[in-house]
C-alpha cells in the first residue's frame, strides 16, 4: 500500500493560532499531518535559529485528527529543523507554513518567520508553501482561502516544486465571491520607511518603538504581488534561498 503524503504544518503565530488550525484542517484531506509550531508568537523572526539556549518540545492537543502535534520553544525555522531531524522519522513530502495573520508580500518575505519556515522546508528538499492573509485580526475569517489552498496543495503534491524553490502565497482580505482568482507574479519592489519613536518609561529612561510606513515603489506595475492583492487576486510568488545577484557576476569580475 502506498504511503500517504507526510505533511508538516508550522507557522510563526503560535501553535494555537486560528490560521494554523485552519491550514492543518485543510491539509488533513491530503495526507498524514504533523504539526510542529512555536509555543508563542514568533512574528518577524526571519530565518533565526536558536544556538545559545535550549530547545524544548511538548505534546499538545490544539489540533484534532493529526498524526502528531508538538509545540516548540524555538523559532519557526527551529520547528522545521526539529521536525525533520528528530520527530518525523522521514523527510516530509510537503511543508506548509501559516496561515499567517497579516500579509507577507514584497520585502516582508525577508523578515517573515512564516516564509522562513517554508524556505527551510525547501532547503530540506521538500515542496514548501507559505500562506498569509492580509488581516491581522485574531478574529480573521480564513474561509475564503480554502479552495485556493486545496488547489495549490494538490498541484504541489502532483508536481513537485524544483529543489530550492518554495511558494509565497498571499490572500487579500476579501470574501470568496470577491476574489478574482490566482495571480502568478513577482515580488514587488517595496520597502518600509521606518522610524524609531522615542518614549519614556516611568523612571524617565528612554526606550524606542519601531514604527514605519510601507511604500510600494512601482505601484503601476501589473506583474507584482502588491498589484495582485490590491486588485483582489491571490498572489503566488515562487521564491528561492539563493540571494546571489547572478546578473552582476560578470561585471564584478571586470571591475575587481
Amino acid at each position: 500500500m502506498q504511503e500517504k503524503p507526510l505533511i508538516l504544518v508550522t507557522n510563526d503565530d503560535g501553535i494555537s493560532a486560528p490560521g494554523i488550525l485552519h491550514l492543518a484542517n485543510i491539509a488533513k484531506q491530503f495526507g498524514d499531518v504533523y504539526v510542529i509550531a512555536p509555543d508563542k508568537p514568533q512574528s518577524g523572526m526571519g530565518h533565526a535559529i536558536t544556538i545559545n539556549s535550549t530547545l524544548r518540545i511538548q505534546k499538545t492537543n490544539f489540533h484534532q485528527g493529526v498524526a502528531l502535534e508538538y509545540s516548540c520553544t524555538g523559532t519557526p525555522v527551529d520547528c522545521v529543523k526539529m521536525a525533520v531531524n528528530k520527530l518525523l522519522g522521514r523527510k516530509p513530502d510537503l511543508v506548509l507554513s501559516g496561515i499567517n495573520h497579516g500579509s507577507n508580500s514584497s520585502i516582508n518575505v525577508i523578515y517573515s518567520g512564516t516564509m522562513s519556515a517554508a524556505i527551510e522546508g525547501s532547503l530540506e528538499g521538500a515542496s514548501s508553501i507559505g500562506f498569509s492573509l492580509a488581516d491581522y485580526g485574531i478574529d480573521a475569517d480564513f474561509s475564503a482561502t480554502t479552495p485556493f489552498i486545496k488547489k495549490i496543495i494538490s498541484s504541489c503534491l502532483k508536481n513537485e516544486l524544483p529543489k530550492g524553490v518554495c511558494l509565497n502565497v498571499n490572500f487579500p482580505k476579501l470574501k470568496s465571491e470577491e476574489i478574482a482568482g490566482l495571480k502568478i507574479c513577482r515580488q514587488a519592489k517595496a520597502n518600509w520607511v521606518e522610524d524609531f519613536e522615542e518614549r519614556q518609561d516611568p523612571y524617565g529612561r528612554s526606550y524606542y518603538w519601531l514604527t514605519g510606513k510601507f511604500v510600494n515603489f512601482e505601484p503601476e506595475a501589473t506583474d507584482t504581488d502588491e498589484w495582485a492583492l490590491k486588485n483582489s487576486y491571490v498572489s503566488v510568488v515562487p521564491i528561492m534561498h539563493d540571494l546571489t545577484a547572478h546578473q552582476y557576476i560578470n561585471h564584478l569580475k571586470n571591475v575587481l
